[in-house]
């Protein structure tokens, strides 16, 4: 079986957690003996590298092509237009990736199947493409791609069509798949296949050790996430007057930051919030190991690998019921969920989660029931069957 993994979701040189979820499932699918894989992650093309572009740069600064855990990764550049790019992405990324896919074919490098992530523009790229060179699409739906991106009427109506023309379609948890369906999906061909976590990546570090490495003298709740007003850091920033006793370690970097420095500086908590800027997953370990709570105060998430993430190093969470977080969080040693998305219903669960914190050993071994290894197999068979052109 040859997989050709295509999306913009996947880490890179410059940015190693971009998507690594994507990366992690790729990595377990190949565990399975006969498959073999190889990675088209599409870049929009920008000619400077001067930092002063800002993102832009970080797009040119991307390596054409790259190898990690003996995957082959192709960065392709396609153009993508401010402000009017929204709408065209998906014939852009066509046009520039049809002439490579082309003299893939051309040169023996087959493939047997297109495994698509995230739908817009992704997704819809990856269907044009299948119709184009008769390959199966299976596309996996991931969050906003679902939950906010067909809010807009023309990316809407290209994601529908995706949708009818792709062989399957795969969400991370039931709530994108009841919103396909909402959409008008046909629900025969759309399955809940979770994320899952690495066991063997996120494990409980002793936690004396790992408060001592970061410097941690007080009880510490931790935000992850990137520092946009979705995550929802703000929110937990304005918590933090009514948990005097709490310090806040906030992971992640974006345009937010100024916004949210100022925020704590008028809150008077600024000596108590710490911005750790972007983070590697090794960094995570030690964060998640440390820390007595993670808040995850997101307005939309499909599947929050995060709150796996730290529930494997043993730390409880406390999460905004969106989406698929009601999936995540299903027993009280994951820890629990807010109704109310605000920083009041935050400090009010934060002091009823310390009234009875569950076990690191718990809290642990409720995430082992998420490993990889289900989703993956699934995951298999469904690839097959699509292959061998089995299903109904």
């Amino acid at each position: 079986m040859k997989i050709l993994t295509f999306t913009t979701l996947y880490p890179n040189n410059i940015k190693n957690s971009h998507g690594v979820f994507v990366e992690q499932r790729l990595r377990n699918l190949l565990k399975i003996e006969g498959i073999k894989a190889k990675v088209i992650a599409p870049v929009p093309w920008f000619p400077f590298v001067s930092d002063k572009f800002g993102q832009y740069a970080q797009f040119a600064k991307i390596l054409k092509t790259e190898e990690r855990y003996g995957i082959y990764i192709s960065h392709p550049r396609y153009l993508s237009i401010p402000k009017i790019g929204m709408t065209l992405a998906p014939i852009l990324m066509v046009l520039a990736l049809y002439p490579i896919l082309k003299k893939m074919l051309k040169n023996n490098e087959d493939f047997d199947l297109i495994d698509a992530h995230y739908f817009y523009p992704d997704g819809v790229a990856a269907a044009i493409l299948g119709k184009i060179l008769n390959k199966p699409v299976v596309v996996t739906a991931r969050g906003t791609d679902i939950n906010l991106i067909p809010n807009f009427y023309w990316p809407r109506k290209m994601i529908v069509w995706a949708a009818k023309h792709a062989d399957s379609i795969i969400t991370v948890c039931q709530a994108l798949k009841e919103e396909l369906i909402v959409l008008g999906v046909d629900p025969t061909k759309i399955h809940a296949l979770r994320n899952g976590v690495d066991l063997e990546l996120f494990f409980p570090e002793e936690r004396a050790q790992a408060k001592q490495k970061l410097k941690l003298n007080r009880s510490t709740i931790l935000s992850v996430g990137h520092l946009i007003e979705r995550k929802g850091h703000h929110l937990v920033i304005e918590a933090m007057p009514g948990l005097p006793e709490y310090e806040l370690l906030i992971a992640g970097d974006g345009v937010e930051m100024p916004r949210l420095k100022k925020l704590a500086d008028d809150l008077n908590v600024s000596d108590r919030v710490t911005f750790l800027g972007a983070v590697s997953h090794h960094q995570l370990v030690t964060i998640y190991s440390a820390v007595d709570i993670l808040v995850l105060a997101s307005s939309r998430e499909g599947w929050a690998n995060v709150l796996l993430e730290a529930m494997a190093c043993g730390t409880p969470v406390i999460a905004t019921n969106v989406w698929g977080t009601a999936e995540v969080v299903t027993a009280p040693e994951a820890g629990m969920l807010i109704e109310e998305r605000s920083s009041k219903e935050i400090a009010k669960a934060v002091r009823t989660i310390e009234t009875n914190m569950p076990s690191r050993k718990d809290t642990r071994e409720y995430a082992e029931k998420f490993s990889w290894d289900e989703t993956v197999h699934r995951l298999y068979n469904l690839f097959e069957k699509i292959i061998k052109n089995q299903l109904p």
